[in-house]
């Protein structure tokens, strides 16, 4: 190969990675000196527990559907997409209200490339210089991160021992910081704990008394049996409601993620999203999802009970599992540094999910065959 050929040379080009300081030449901005990409362990040949993806495949009507769909948006991608995406928002609005007996439509609704878009986009049209947001930790981490890239300061609120929220200390502390957002995982990743609607409820009034957003991130509501804060939204206007379709639709591979909100709240994500930012093949592939949510959701009640035959099988192992209301549990009890634990668990073909947080990893909820190969990777940890 010549030494001219540039895929010969990209071959040399030094990473992010391999870098241990940024080059003088590179203008990037001191906030982001010290950050690394965000992202999860990706390997072939193990069983993979490790990102909280849904394990079911589309079932076979929804995928013909959805490659029909495909084939009449095909003939028009010559032009930009509905930049507004109407027709989604609207059939997600029915969604939400079908679920929660609310009266939502398309003005209450936005959608993007995932919920973590969707964060974005609040913290730009809320967030940035000289503005603060709030979050209750340990908790999802691109908050924080999302915050750091926009130039908001983020100020860690705390959780307890059981990684539960006083409500009543939050709503002090929020009153006390005056921040413009508030952000609340429930439930909570990467412990599972929901919030009742109630502690939710003292939080946004907290919020609403120092004009501050709370974005209340439901990614995994769809495994927990609490109230969704979409029923709280007509009494408090404040509170922002992020939802994903990644987990309980299985649709990880797509990115759709939405909120629910007042009105104002989607005039400004109006203001602060990219144009035609959806494509037109995303926004008619999750339209036809949502038109079979109850197919494409037929295996959360497996899921969730699956996640009580693991927490179960894992006391029985001597461990401490979390109580948990999403797709995922988080546990410890054990006697060896968390990263020794996980790679005697990855020697066995089980990834798993190393949060940082020492003493404590945590599990994907799959098919009962890869929790039974996930048991069987923990009982054979000691030798």
């Amino acid at each position: 190969m010549s030494s001219k050929d540039p895929s010969s040379q990209a071959a040399n080009w030094p990473t992010w990675s391999t870098w241990s300081t940024w080059p003088t030449w590179l203008p990037l901005r001191a906030g982001l000196k010290s950050s690394t990409p965000y992202g999860a362990p990706q390997m072939s040949d193990v069983i993979a527990l490790n990102t909280n993806e849904n394990p079911h495949s589309l079932p076979d009507e929804v995928r013909d559907a959805m490659m029909d769909a495909l084939a009449n948006v095909a003939s028009g991608l010559n032009r930009y997409p509905d930049r507004d995406a109407l027709a989604l928002r609207s059939a997600l609005a029915k969604y939400i209200n079908d679920r929660s007996e609310t009266f939502f439509t398309a003005d209450n609704i936005w959608a993007a490339n995932g919920s973590n878009e969707i964060l974005q986009t609040l913290f730009l049209a809320f967030g940035g210089s000289a503005r603060t947001a709030i979050g209750f930790t340990p908790s999802y981490s691109v908050h924080p991160m999302i915050a750091n890239i926009t130039g908001t300061s983020w100020i860690v609120g705390s959780r307890d021992s059981e990684f539960a929220i006083d409500a009543a200390g939050a709503a002090a502390g929020i009153r006390e910081v005056k921040p413009s957002l508030v952000f609340l995982t429930t439930p909570n990743n990467p412990s599972g704990t929901p919030t009742s609607i109630s502690d939710i409820e003292t939080i946004a009034r907290a919020a609403g008394d120092v004009r501050a957003l709370l974005v209340v991130d439901e990614a995994y509501a769809e495994f927990s049996d609490e109230e969704s804060a979409v029923t709280l939204i007509k009494r408090y206007p404040q509170i922002v409601v992020s939802r994903t379709m990644s987990k309980a639709f299985a649709f990880a591979g797509v990115r759709v993620g939405y909120l629910v909100a007042h009105p104002s709240v989607v005039d400004a994500m109006l203001v602060t999203r990219l144009p035609y930012h959806l494509s037109a093949l995303t926004q008619a592939a999750a339209q036809v999802a949502i038109a079979h949510a109850d197919v494409m959701q037929a295996g959360l009640d497996e899921i969730k009970s699956e996640r009580e035959r693991v927490r179960a099988a894992l006391t029985l192992a001597g461990l401490k599992p979390l109580p948990s209301a999403a797709n995922f549990i988080l546990f410890t009890g054990f006697d060896i540094p968390s990263h020794e634990l996980w790679q005697r668990i990855l020697d066995q073909g089980v990834l798993i999910r190393d949060i940082g947080l020492e003493g404590y990893l945590r599990v994907t909820i799959g098919t009962a065959a890869e929790n039974d190969e996930f048991l069987a990777a923990i009982h054979a940890r000691e030798s």
